[in-house]
């Protein structure tokens, strides 16, 4: 089955069948990538002072606030509610090595049907949606909003970016992942969620210094897009590969392949550790499957069988 290369505005709306059955708050599922038994997690929205009242039987005793128990000489316990919106960002990566895929889609579609199943719920819930959508030439800046306006012009600007891809007008330029996440802190200043769905080409040591920065100030989720082929590659004899622009014969031995393999391993190992480190979940996302059915698993739920 060859895989889809692109992507239509029509299609990203009509995933708002498919955002059912998961969250992004931090209730949930036990097994859910997100849950709080896990060392990754999602802490949610802000919270707001509402008021300061006497303590109650049974209040919190974390609550208290001690200040104003020894000045008005009863204990007395701040109340606080949760904010009922806030912003979440998707950075969503549409650069050359997302045009890549070896069966059901490539890996910038993928991209732009999670940010949809994500914009979609976020909004259902009552969360503001804006996003940054980058290539190789500019990062396009979504601020976010509740309102279904807002979430299809960020569907716009992704398709717009995802369609050039499979053109001849392919952009070009020097905008790195590190320049998104660097445009993504200034954007979130505090309380947001920050949703990264990329492959991670080109992530290094100021990747992991931006992530640090981000996450310190707000909750962060990577979805890791990755196409099966691009971890298990091997070749036949003749068999040719491109790689931003560059042509090159794939070895066709078997120790080659196994180097290879070895190799990809060990960098999602590295990542996965450092956001782990960071308290950032990541969320792997296969090119080969549905990414619907994908989330729903990695949050706890089972994926739905026709």
């Amino acid at each position: 089955m060859s895989a889809a290369v692109s992507i239509t505005l029509e299609e990203l709306i009509l995933m708002k069948a498919e955002a059912r059955g998961f969250s992004l708050l931090p209730r949930q599922p036990v097994t859910s990538l997100l849950a709080g038994r896990h060392a990754s997690r999602l802490r949610g929205r802000g919270l707001t002072f509402e008021e300061l009242r006497h303590y109650h039987e049974g209040d919190d005793v974390r609550s208290i606030d001690w200040r104003a128990t020894a000045r008005l000489r009863s204990p007395h316990v701040r109340v606080f509610s949760e904010e009922r919106e806030r912003p979440v960002l998707f950075v969503v990566d549409q650069r050359l090595p997302m045009f890549f895929g070896s069966r059901r889609a490539m890996k910038s579609v993928v991209a732009a049907e999670l940010a949809a199943l994500g914009a979609w719920r976020s909004l259902e819930v009552g969360d503001r949606v804006g996003g940054l959508v980058f290539n190789e030439s500019e990062v396009v800046e979504i601020r976010p909003h509740r309102s279904r306006t807002r979430v299809l012009r960020l569907f716009h600007e992704i398709v717009n970016m995802n369609q050039r891809l499979a053109s001849e007008q392919r952009a070009e330029g020097s905008v790195t992942l590190n320049n998104a996440l660097e445009k993504a802190l200034h954007v979130a200043k505090h309380d947001c969620l920050v949703v990264l769905i990329s492959d991670l080409d080109g992530a290094d040591a100021e990747t992991r210094r931006l992530s640090t920065l981000i996450s310190a100030r707000n909750d962060m989720l990577v979805a890791a897009v990755y196409d099966p082929l691009g971890a298990t590659l091997s070749g036949a004899p003749g068999m040719l590969a491109a790689d931003r622009g560059e042509l090159w014969e794939i070895p066709s031995h078997a120790a080659f392949t196994d180097q290879f393999r070895q190799a990809f391993q060990e960098r999602v190992d590295e990542w996965q550790k450092i956001f782990r480190n960071l308290k950032v979940p990541v969320m792997p996302v296969s090119t080969s499957l549905p990414a619907g059915p994908q989330v729903l698993s990695l949050l706890g739920h089972r994926a739905r069988h026709s």
